[in-house]
């Protein structure tokens, strides 16, 4: 028989993990590529906290403003269609 596991919210305030920096010597597509999706990650999930769930809701302009309310710069047509892309792949 398995037992509920209830977890109580933390008290604490939410702390980020310390950067580490980037592995040396690799192409600067590399780096472009890495950083692209990590901004993407940042953006599908803002969208999710707000309740887009489907990626046709997640048009250029909602990602933009997203982008625009937790403070990173605008993301471009690129970027935008890999976060749409996050959205979908629901992983």
């Amino acid at each position: 028989m398995a037992a509920a596991v209830i977890r109580r919210p933390s008290i604490e305030p939410f702390t980020p993990l310390r950067k580490k920096p980037l592995p040396a010597g690799r192409p600067r597509e590399w780096y472009i590529t890495h950083n692209r999706r990590l901004k993407a990650m940042r953006l599908a999930i803002a969208l999710l906290d707000a309740g887009v769930y489907v990626p046709s809701k997640a048009t250029d302009a909602t990602i933009r403003t997203t982008a625009h309310l937790i403070g990173i710069h605008p993301p471009s047509d690129t970027t935008c269609r890999l976060v749409r892309a996050f959205i979908r792949d629901k992983r």
